[in-house]
């Protein structure tokens, strides 16, 4: 699933590939991904794009008064051309759900495709982007100037949840997946399974340094590469997460995993947990 760092990757790709640039077409392909009809996606065509944004893992493309925002969900991704297929797309099985086409350079536009079966993709036309509602309930992105110790600490305040579902909660902190929050977890030396509530003041502190540093340190990696290279640069990037069976590149220890019914997450034992394996079952309490 693109995370803040890859959809913050693809803003900045974006800006600097169509900002200032004419729509000519856009094409509908796959109907269910897009979630609003007032304005229409004929609304943009003739305008040009004059901004591009990004709210945790949501893009906001502006142009002519409304903005295009789109919500990758787990499958998705943008793929640039500098020669689209002159023929328009049909809707079928296919990946493609969107095509944007614009008159200059001729030819050149972008698809937003999404694989696999589970069709989670969301495109919006809207003309505030607090009209989508994943937007509107989001917490403050963590890149953010604002996203002090002070403001972390306030957040974790009454925290009852587990550390790694509240990082991952979109309407806590805007942009940490699955990936990230393994990364950042591992990073600040800290077990998935702790109670935010009950962190101690230096613990919200490297857990405060480590969302910084993991989520900059992914974005400056990806900076300059080409779309078709950002996901290969983020999985090379990741340290634990994905990497169950293989040595933590810290401490030498196995990587192990947590499976749940639709994802998993990967920690080390010796960084994280005291040497503990927590155990791969749903209801993951630490093995005794």
């Amino acid at each position: 699933m693109p995370e803040l760092p890859e959809v913050e990757s693809l803003t900045r790709f974006l800006g600097e590939h169509v900002v200032g640039r004419t729509v000519a077409r856009v094409h509908p392909v796959a109907i269910n991904a897009l979630k609003t009809y007032d304005p229409p996606l004929t609304a943009l065509e003739g305008q040009s794009f004059d901004q591009v944004t990004r709210h945790g893992k949501f893009l906001d493309l502006g142009i002519g008064g409304v903005h295009l925002v789109m919500h990758l969900a787990r499958a998705g991704w943008v793929r640039w051309s500098d020669r689209l297929p002159e023929a328009p797309p049909r809707p079928g099985k296919g990946p493609l759900a969107l095509r944007v086409r614009l008159k200059e350079p001729e030819g050149a536009g972008f698809d937003v495709t999404e694989a696999g079966t589970q069709k989670r993709l969301a495109v919006y036309v809207v003309r505030d982007p607090l009209e989508v509602p994943g937007i509107a309930r989001l917490g403050p992105d963590p890149l953010a100037g604002s996203f002090t110790l002070a403001a972390f600490t306030s957040l974790l305040e009454g925290e009852r949840r587990q550390i790694k579902g509240v990082l991952r909660d979109q309407s806590v902190i805007a942009g940490i997946g699955n990936a990230y929050s393994d990364e950042i977890l591992h990073a600040a030396r800290m077990s998935p399974f702790r109670l935010a509530a009950k962190l101690s003041e230096k613990e919200v502190a490297a857990l405060h340094t480590a969302i910084g540093t993991t989520l900059g340190e992914a974005v400056e990696r990806s900076h300059g590469l080409a779309l078709r290279n950002l996901k290969a640069e983020k999985k090379s990037g990741l340290r634990v997460h994905g990497r169950a069976g293989e040595p933590c590149p810290v401490c030498g220890d196995t990587i192990r995993e947590v499976s749940f019914s639709d994802s998993a997450m990967q920690y080390c034992p010796t960084c994280q947990t005291g040497g503990k394996i927590l155990a791969d079952r749903r209801m993951s309490r630490l093995l005794k």
